[in-house]
């Protein structure tokens, strides 16, 4: 058992718990930039790690009502078919570096644009996020092409179960607090990875000992994510949101580590500097219990 690989999946964890996004954008270029791991290979185990990682933190959620059910269950019915099309296309077309470059590149635009458009928003807005819960109307149609698209991204690159369709649901539901939008991600996702995950399995691409290392350190950070996230004000949320989109889109378009490292660091003292950080609520009490029924 690699304690190194272990240490990098307890990091990722807390950052999936925190977020719902981070896990397959960030691991699978961990496994294959410092562990030397194959890509299939870090694909399929990083996907079997996350299907037995991301139920502890959607359980957090869950008990503390931070999930729409409505959007998972649409979520679901359009990723879990396509994700396993998403393995057969992979395995048709290769491991082709082109194939995957493209997809990759497609997602970082797509996360900056994300970052943009969260930022742009915080500035008009100025609004409080920490307030009661805004009742969302589910739109089925497109709530079920986001799973779709997820799906299939996430069969072919193990990337996108968080952070494409984090990307997607903010652009439909733009009044989905922090919150609720990280617990709903993180539930939909256990069906999605584990659907991915069965169908690299089927074709040998899992490694079990690669797998178990990453879940060895996920688990627990993950559970620490997850109650942070849970309780935490909006704003924090939304800043973390903010930050491991930024660092997940730069490693997605191949920048050095270092890079990333600094502008990452820096994007968090600029958080700290703008106060965007509230104190957290009671351990007891969630936003849903404080408003009147």
């Amino acid at each position: 058992m690699d304690l190194t690989m272990a240490l990098a999946g307890l990091g990722v964890g807390i950052i999936v718990g925190l977020t719902g996004m981070g896990g397959g954008a960030l691991m699978t270029p961990i496994l294959v930039l410092f562990f030397h791991v194959n890509p299939v290979a870090a694909i399929g185990s990083d996907l079997a790690a996350s299907a037995v990682m991301k139920p502890f933190g959607g359980a957090v959620h869950a008990r503390r009502g931070t999930v729409n059910w409505k959007l998972v269950g649409w979520l679901c019915a359009g990723s879990v078919p396509s994700a396993f099309l998403g393995v057969l296309l992979l395995r048709l077309l290769g491991d082709d570096a082109s194939v995957q470059h493209t997809v990759k590149l497609a997602l970082g635009v797509a996360l900056l644009l994300a970052v943009g458009g969260m930022l742009l928003k915080a500035w008009i807005s100025r609004r409080d996020a920490d307030g009661p819960p805004v009742e969302i109307v589910v739109k089925p149609l497109p709530t079920l092409l986001i799973g779709i698209m997820g799906g299939l991204v996430v069969g072919l690159t193990s990337v996108g179960s968080g952070s494409l369709i984090i990307v997607a649901l903010l652009a439909v539901y733009p009044k989905l607090r922090a919150n609720d939008l990280v617990g709903t991600d993180l539930v939909q996702a256990i069906p999605l990875v584990t659907a991915a995950a069965l169908g690299h399995a089927l074709f040998g691409d899992l490694h079990l000992d690669i797998a178990g290392a990453v879940v060895l350190g996920s688990i627990p950070g993950v559970l620490i994510g997850s109650r942070i996230s849970s309780r935490a004000p909006g704003g924090l949320v939304r800043s973390a949101l903010i930050i491991v989109l930024l660092a997940s889109s730069l490693k997605l378009f191949d920048v050095d580590t270092t890079v990333v490292g600094v502008v990452t660091g820096a994007a968090v003292l600029v958080a700290i500097g703008l106060g965007v950080t509230k104190p957290f609520r009671p351990a007891g009490k969630t936003e849903r219990e404080s408003v009147p029924v």
